[in-house]
């Protein structure tokens, strides 16, 4: 068995694409393609399949990677080890973040992870918690923060605060002075997330608890896109309230809290339960904490946010 077979599957399997994986490493496409058939034929047994998007690893593929990580990692600490001096910490993190919690606090979390491990590789991924979960499962990020995290077996979730989902309407709308039941959710046109969205998930299991039937105009994924439909006077939405908090303060848009009863959405680091986190990946769920924890305190929050403590950690979803 190649090193540089199990490393270019290492390649193609974090990155989830042949393509991608290719130009990462600046070699051609079918060079690549003939290095993961060779490992394939080596090791007796299909490591990838390809689909619409990419590839995907089989359980064969998961636990080579492991493995491989395990080995090309000892071959670089080996190296490194001789090279290094004792306060030098080297290694690798792969961490999965949402759009509105990179744009909020992504850039002040990696500089403080790399003023404490400046010889880490750090490799950033940003996505829905769908596909966030998804790369935590196919171990193409060591941890991610989630919205709403299914209830799997296969994850381990630590809770790390809830927020209360707001509605939010075009400029100009009169708004209850009570705020919104959920009740009243049935006869506004709404602009919401498709399935399996966190965000949609969450709002349609409120819906269907209290018997109320949505009116679905337009399906968006986007954050960024839905706001400017409602600013626009396309539909109403609903958000978590972190999401729309310049929006508001700059009169674009107007939000109302949903009442009787509330719906929340909460957010947690989640990780593979088989696989331990490393000593990065812990320091980085203490320095994400840490800044979550910060900017609310500096941007004096004042909405109804629930911290979850320690003993949370360890839960399924």
């Amino acid at each position: 068995m190649d090193l540089r077979e199990l490393r270019s599957f290492i390649h193609v399997a974090r990155a989830g694409s042949f393509s991608r994986a290719a130009s990462e490493l600046y070699i051609a496409q079918p060079a690549l393609s003939r290095q993961i058939a060779k490992l394939e034929e080596e090791i007796g047994a299909t490591l990838l399949v390809r689909h619409g998007r990419g590839v995907r690893l089989t359980a064969a593929g998961a636990r080579l990677l492991e493995r491989a990580e395990i080995i090309t990692n000892m071959i670089i600490e080996t190296g490194e080890h001789v090279r290094a001096t004792a306060d030098e910490e080297r290694g690798y993190l792969a961490v999965g973040l949402p759009p509105t919690m990179g744009a909020l606090i992504g850039a002040e979390l990696v500089r403080d992870f790399r003023n404490r491990y400046p010889r880490v590789a750090l490799h950033i991924r940003e996505g829905q918690s769908s596909s966030l979960q998804e790369w935590v499962a196919d171990r193409r990020v060591d941890l991610a923060v989630v919205y709403n995290q299914p209830p799997l077996d296969a994850f381990l979730v630590k809770p790390l605060y809830s927020e209360p989902m707001i509605l939010i309407a075009p400029p100009g709308t009169v708004l209850p002075k009570g705020g919104f039941q959920i009740k009243d959710l049935a006869s506004l046109p709404m602009i919401l997330p498709g399935m399996p969205h966190s965000n949609r998930r969450a709002i349609d299991h409120a819906a269907v608890q209290n018997g109320v039937r949505l009116r679905i105009e337009l399906e968006v994924d986007s954050v960024a896109l839905t706001k400017k439909l409602v600013k626009a006077g396309t539909g109403y939405s609903i958000l978590t309230s972190i999401a729309i908090r310049d929006e508001v303060a700059r009169g674009e848009i107007v939000a109302a809290p949903i009442e009787r009863p509330s719906i929340r959405s909460t957010v947690a680091l989640t990780t593979l339960r088989e696989q331990p986190m490393s000593r990065f990946a812990i320091s980085w769920a203490e320095m994400l904490r840490e800044r979550l924890v910060h900017f609310m305190e500096t941007e004096k929050w004042k909405e109804d946010i629930l911290w979850f403590d320690d003993k949370t950690a360890g839960q399924s979803g």
